[in-house]
């Protein structure tokens, strides 16, 4: 009988317990989101912010236009798309489309949304990197969107036997890491600080394969300095006029994807 009454007290202590652990995570996350932007760094202005909610016409408009010619690839590329921050890899299923009529295999990240870096995520993402290029019989083409862009560029380091080229799209690799409109959301979901990465602190080093930043003047998110690079931080930069939330399906962006992968 005794150990019957004991039984609520203890199920109560231990739900106590874990809503006292999660009240403490939540502050944890809170202050990360609440920290200071450093003196001299901005993001984009409000005003690029706002042009992001533009997206939807802006592909709207881009469809209407007539269909440019793009030469055939020399060779069909594997190509692997990893989704942005927040993001599931359906919303880059219409550059997965593109490439795929352009007569490329196309796969997405395997790993569902992207809620922010973990070793564990990273791990299986190269795992799965090293696994499609054994398959496939050649290294992968790695295309990134934002924090996928960090990603990939990461794998490319780790395994750079199994990437041909590492392509980023509106990605912050290059200065400050707070240059961006993102970095407190992303510390609040994803727990760390954008300084600390669990993928790895050096950002900014060009992996050792060819790697192409697409970059936009237009990007409300993300810093377009941070998104472009500096010499040596990459091999070649493409300026495109989109927002950054049009990286993911925006016509333009496909184009220029196709012409990049013509001599894969």
């Amino acid at each position: 009988m005794m150990f019957r009454q004991l039984e609520p007290a203890g199920g109560m202590g231990q739900f106590t317990a874990r809503i006292s652990t999660l009240r403490d995570e939540v502050a944890r996350r809170g202050a990360l989101a609440l920290q200071p932007r450093p003196q001299g760094v901005r993001g984009p202005k409000w005003q690029a912010l706002l042009g992001e909610l533009r997206t939807p016409v802006e592909h709207w408009k881009a469809t209407r236009q007539p269909m440019r010619q793009d030469e055939p690839p020399v060779h069909s590329c594997p190509v692997m798309l990893l989704p942005g921050f927040g993001t599931h890899p359906m919303r880059m299923r219409p550059l997965a489309r593109a490439l795929e009529a352009a007569g490329h295999r196309v796969s997405d990240w395997g790993l569902g949304f992207n809620m922010g870096a973990t070793e564990d995520r990273f791990k299986r993402l190269c795992e799965r990197v090293v696994a499609m290029a054994r398959k496939e019989g050649e290294p992968l083409v790695l295309v990134g969107w934002s924090l996928g862009g960090l990603f990939a560029r990461e794998v490319a380091k780790a395994h750079p036997e199994a990437v041909r080229m590492v392509v980023t799209m509106g990605t912050p690799f290059s200065g400050d890491r707070r240059a961006n409109n993102a970095w407190r959301a992303y510390q609040l979901i994803a727990g760390h600080s954008v300084d600390t990465p669990p993928i790895g602190t050096d950002l900014a080093t060009k992996p050792p394969v060819p790697t192409v930043a697409i970059w936009s003047p237009r990007d409300g998110i993300v810093s377009a300095r941070s998104a472009c690079g500096r010499r040596g931080e990459r091999d070649l930069a493409v300026a495109l006029r989109c927002t950054h939330l049009g990286f993911a399906a925006h016509p333009d962006v496909a184009v220029m994807l196709k012409r990049l992968l013509t001599d894969c």
